[in-house]
């Protein structure tokens, strides 16, 4: 009886080895050297936009098991989508998706969060007390979402129903309910004194909500105000100037370097700080509709690391991604210290530049490309209008097509509103989608420019 204990306990023993990996509650992981700590060639923490994408080009380059990804959610949302959800037009359920789904079937999904990172020692470890190493890393944790900064916010989103945020897919479901409900009085849309996930999405909801109601007869008794901490109501000039033109011709008031700072559901109210004020004068608005842009950040654990700039950021080269202290570390996305507009379109162009640096330094060679800063940003006008904003890091216009794009076409809300969710699903989360340089090369007969420069 013994004798059959051993054989059957070597058995299992031979199998686990020839099998190369343990079945876990994420997924089957490879190459485990110790219990709770592992080693892979590649690390992403985060599982959104860059995160994804970057992914899916590194399994396929590396193959199966040799790349993780850190991600607790079991939803990815397609969060430009919330924009149309909150107007009515779309529904929540059409931004998300499974994260199995839309990770890559070859890369090891740990479902956990990241509590520290260890850059001198090339391993993070997760709330679930994993010690996940790493030959490289890439940061791709995205924002932070500060609504607890506001005094009241959170407790004005719980209780009252006139109160929403599109940046949240809990918030965002409140926003049309919202809007059918108003009758007469204030409808305030705000924006932080931080940066922002698109800084073109707080007023976005903004016209939309002002279209709907002159649809439906009530404008003429709402005020629609956009109190704005910046200082211009959009940065690239260009664009900015269109802008101007739609708010005056709707009668939208517009209050430069007016930062929320308080909620009182009980009354009704809105208090602004005035950025501008050298005694911190506040401004209390009365408010019918309040849609609230959250202060947002890095994420915390990201913040308290070594990664991080004076601002909080994920301390990269502008042109290269690549880490200014780790070489072996690369960012991308929103927590990036990029001085660039934080959208998916950004994220895809990044994805190329990390992508080829990123697979150079794996074979120990020059950093190949560089990028300029391409963004986009769709500024939806109205439910059948937007305007598209291209831009790099000099706030100059990288349009892909020969035409005016910042005046309100039809056109562009459509590639805005069907369009682009399908090359979102299958092209950039694959990794596939790079930006549209080579399409601006061909619409402007090779004079276009490229965002990246390889």
């Amino acid at each position: 009886m013994v004798y059959r204990l051993v054989v059957r306990v070597r058995l299992s023993l031979f199998t686990l080895q020839k099998v190369g990996r343990l079945t876990t509650p994420s997924r089957q992981f490879a190459r485990t050297t110790h219990y709770n700590k592992e080693s892979y060639k590649l690390v992403v923490v985060g599982g959104g936009t860059g995160g994804c994408a970057t992914a899916a080009r590194f399994c396929r380059r590396l193959g199966k098991g040799n790349v993780a990804v850190i991600e607790p959610s079991e939803i990815h949302s397609y969060q430009p989508m919330w924009t149309l959800v909150g107007a009515g037009i779309k529904s929540l359920s059409q931004s998300q998706r499974p994260t199995s789904s839309v990770l890559p079937s070859q890369c090891v999904w740990i479902k956990d969060s990241v509590v520290s990172f260890d850059p001198k020692s090339n391993s993070v470890t997760t709330a679930g007390g994993r010690e996940v190493h790493y030959d490289y890393l890439v940061v791709a944790t995205g924002l932070q979402l500060n609504y607890n900064l506001v005094r009241g916010l959170e407790d004005a989103l719980k209780y009252d129903p006139m109160v929403c945020s599109n940046y949240h897919p809990k918030y965002v479901v409140k926003t049309f309910p919202a809007l059918q409900k108003v009758q007469a009085g204030n409808a305030i849309f705000t924006f932080p004194n931080t940066p922002v996930k698109c800084a073109g999405a707080p007023q976005k909801i903004m016209y939309l909500a002002e279209e709907y109601f002159r649809k439906t007869g009530k404008r003429d008794k709402v005020n629609v105000m956009y109190n704005t901490s910046l200082g211009v109501i959009f940065g690239v000039k260009k664009y900015a100037n269109s802008l101007l033109e739609i708010v005056k011709a709707r009668n939208i008031t517009v209050n430069y370097r007016h930062n929320l700072v308080e909620v009182r559901p009980n009354t009704k109210e809105a208090i602004f700080a005035n950025l501008d004020s050298p005694t911190g004068e506040t401004h209390t608005f009365k408010y019918e509709f309040l849609h609230a842009v959250p202060p947002m950040s890095a994420p915390d654990v990201l913040r308290q690391s070594p990664l991080v700039n004076n601002d909080g950021y994920v301390d990269i080269f502008n042109d290269t991604l690549q880490h200014k202290t780790f070489p072996n570390v690369f960012g991308i996305g929103d927590c990036t210290s990029l001085p660039t507009s934080k959208t998916a379109a950004a994220a895809a162009a990044q994805c190329g530049v990390l992508g080829k640096n990123l697979t150079a330094v794996m074979e120990g060679k020059k950093l190949p490309c560089r990028y300029d800063g391409y963004t986009s940003c769709p500024l939806i006008t109205g439910y059948s209008k937007c305007i598209l904003a291209e831009f790099d890091y000099n706030g100059q216009p990288l349009e892909t097509f020969p035409f005016d794009q910042s005046r309100e076409r039809w056109s562009m809300y459509q590639m805005k509103a069907n369009i682009m969710p399908h090359m979102y699903w299958q092209m950039m989360l694959p990794g596939y989608w790079q930006g549209p340089a080579l399409f601006r090369k061909v619409m402007h007969l090779g004079m276009g420019g490229a965002a990246t420069k390889c």
